[in-house]
């Protein structure tokens, strides 16, 4: 095989190196991982904390590189960039690629991508997805043997350099619940507590010690990992299970309980490992989780927000069980019944109290019909039925959505690559990647419109901007006496709005329109030929590891198209790796949705480990008569035998 020279890396600069630049003839000896990332993805912050042990384990060899390639327009924000660097703990230098060069230079077509460079300082894999750890540490393995025999292995310290260590009451808080003592339990995701604050915002306790893990126990020595959302327990349920509050751990895919009598804290559900398959029973300890990250009480039990899979999740404290609500774990905008609905990374609900979740009124919109026909049937206003439903937003499709009927609908937003920040009738308006909701007794819903650094209204099928100049909001809770506190990630604080400031939002005159700013992901297309075209996800098992078929197929491909119309055939799903699409002369372009997906065992054990290796892939098409007749995508490519 030609070996290939990895490209330089370039980029607007660097953090966590203490100012300096680095080159790729600066990491000559080292093996170098790069990790193309973007900070809004939960698969890329998967990978995060899946390197974290290969990064230990090969501190003195092994260099990985986060390379920030931007999706939203907030994410090209430096300074934002900076907090989202220290609020996932990123243990390694990050180049800043805003306008995607190097990102482009070697080719990445999804995030996250990872590419492994050698001591010689050429590129032997490239690797789309996460689960890919196992695999790496073999390749890791294969080298230092071939590079220490060459003599071109160099040990030595790595060129990280951590910032400094910051002092603040609360540290990137993610979501918020009133307090049964009239105070606010927050989830501090940065310092891996649960605090407790007094009506003023001042700390009355903390539950958690403060360092990333995982261990039940008192509230002083418990663990978290990067916690997010809560969810208060009815009184009942409280007293029949132990605990009043459910904690989205986030990081460590497990639900905690908390006993807010002594700040005790179990585990309740998942087994710590990250989803990988369909759950084969209910247990609520049995299952795996993927990065939850909120929580709602609706129709009699908890709802989870299961950003990791693209799904919403129930939960059933009384009973110790938990399955799948809503979605496919396909990553997409398309409305139906909850079994067959597509999500984008679902990150906040609300639903009033006493929501009973079957008598909403709205009627289904389409994916291929926008989000108008949605909010002209099932918009929420005053006196209808809002209080029945599930409110959810769906960040990376930056849209709001609601669960009513036996189905999931799309009151606000356009799909996976549109966003902005726009006011007006809910067919036009755009948020960019929500992260807060909260649903008000009126029949109105305020989102915390993250990237936006927003507060925004949907009411009567308008969205009205109601705050602006807040720092990544991430939650809205709404007190006794009718005010609002936002949850300011970014400025690791409670902010209280001034009072009234929904009445004056109501009647419109709150600063009028918002501004108009659209947006849409500008990644370079793929040029193909309209009619036949080859697709092809390649891979090749990791070095030791074979195709594991013990459990079924051990490879599945699924194809979809937005808009539909684009793909004549070659829809569906397969288990071979390549495909014949046929693509319409008729549509310009849009979007080719891959899944692709492959499972692995180690080849030579007794007891050999199981893996399984998944990426979605949306990539962007033109039609074009000069196109290509090919389209090649890498699930995990190397140029080492397999073993």
């Amino acid at each position: 095989m030609i070996r290939v020279r990895a490209p330089e890396l370039r980029g607007r600069g660097w953090l966590n190196t203490g100012g300096r630049e680095l080159r790729l003839s600066d990491l000559r000896g080292k093996i170098v991982l790069l990790d193309f990332w973007t900070f809004c993805c939960i698969n890329c912050l998967h990978v995060l904390d899946e390197l974290r042990p290969l990064e230990e384990k090969y501190g003195d060899i092994l260099v990985t590189i986060g390379v920030h390639s931007p999706k939203f327009e907030h994410e090209k924000d430096p300074v934002a960039l900076a907090a989202a660097v220290e609020r996932y703990g990123v243990g390694h230098p990050v180049l800043d690629d805003p306008e995607l060069e190097t990102w482009q230079q070697y080719t990445a077509r999804a995030w996250p991508t990872l590419c492994l460079v050698d001591p010689e300082g050429y590129l032997v894999a490239t690797v789309a997805g996460e689960g890919h750890a196992a695999g790496l540490a073999k390749m890791i393995d294969s080298l230092i043997e071939t590079h220490e025999a060459r003599g071109t292995l160099h040990r030595g310290d790595a060129p990280f350099v951590p910032p400094a260590p910051p002092d603040t009451d609360l540290r990137f808080p993610g979501k918020a619940v009133l307090s049964p003592d009239g105070g606010f339990l927050v989830s501090s995701s940065a310092q891996h507590q649960i605090v407790e604050l007094a009506e003023d915002f001042s700390v009355l306790r903390r539950i958690g010690s403060g360092t990333r893990g995982r261990a039940d126990g008192v509230a002083a020595t418990a663990q978290f990992s990067e916690p997010q959302g809560l969810c208060l327990l009815p009184a009942r349920v409280a007293e029949a299970v132990g605990y009043d509050l459910v904690v989205a751990d986030t990081v460590n895919h497990l639900l905690r309980g908390v006993r807010l009598a002594d700040g005790s804290v179990s585990t309740v559900a998942g087994t710590g490992r990250p989803w990988r398959s369909a759950p084969e029973g209910t247990g609520a300890l049995d299952v795996d989780l993927s990065s939850p990250w909120d929580l709602a009480w609706y129709d009699g039990r908890v709802i989870v927000a299961m950003a990791g899979v693209h799904q919403l999740w129930w939960f059933d404290p009384i009973e110790g069980t938990a399955g799948v609500y809503a979605g496919t774990t396909v990553e997409a905008l398309r409305d139906g019944p909850l079994a067959e609905t597509w999500m984008a990374q679902p990150s906040g609900l609300s639903a009033l109290p006493g929501a009973a979740g079957s008598a909403g009124s709205g009627s289904a919109g389409s994916a291929e019909s926008g989000a108008a026909g949605s909010v002209e049937s099932g918009a929420a206003g005053a006196g209808d039925a809002a209080g029945e439903r599930l409110w959810l937003v769906d960040s990376e499709s930056s849209s709001l959505r609601f669960v009513a009927d036996g189905a999931l609908h799309t009151a606000v937003g356009q799909g996976l690559f549109d966003f902005g920040q726009v006011d007006g009738p809910a067919a036009k308006a755009l948020f960019q990647h929500p992260l807060g909701v909260c649903a008000l007794p009126d029949g109105s819903v305020l989102v915390a419109d993250t990237y936006n650094n927003a507060l925004r209204r949907f009411a009567d099928g308008q969205v009205s901007t109601v705050a602006t100049g807040l720092a990544e909001p991430s939650d809205v809770v709404l007190t006794p006496d009718g005010g609002v506190v936002v949850v300011e990630s970014a400025a690791h604080r409670l902010t209280r709005l001034a009072p009234g400031v929904l009445a004056v939002a109501a009647d419109g005159s709150a600063g009028g329109m918002g501004p108009d700013r659209r947006y849409r992901t500008e990644r370079p297309a793929t040029r193909l030929a309209p009619g036949t075209v080859r697709l092809e996800v390649m891979f090749a098992p990791a070095p030791g590891q074979k195709l594991d078929d013990s459990f079924g197929p051990s490879t599945r491909l699924e194809v979809s198209a937005s808009p539909p119309e684009l793909l004549l055939a070659g829809a569906g799903v397969t288990t071979d790796l390549t495909r014949e699409l046929v693509l319409s002369p008729d549509v310009p372009g849009g979007v080719l949705q891959v899944v692709g997906q492959a499972a692995t065992c180690d080849a030579h054990e007794e007891h050999a480990a199981c893996h399984l290796t998944r990426q979605d892939w949306g990539v962007p098409v033109v039609t074009a008569p000069d196109g290509a007749a090919t389209i090649s995508l890498a699930l995990f490519q190397h140029d080492q035998p397999a073993g």
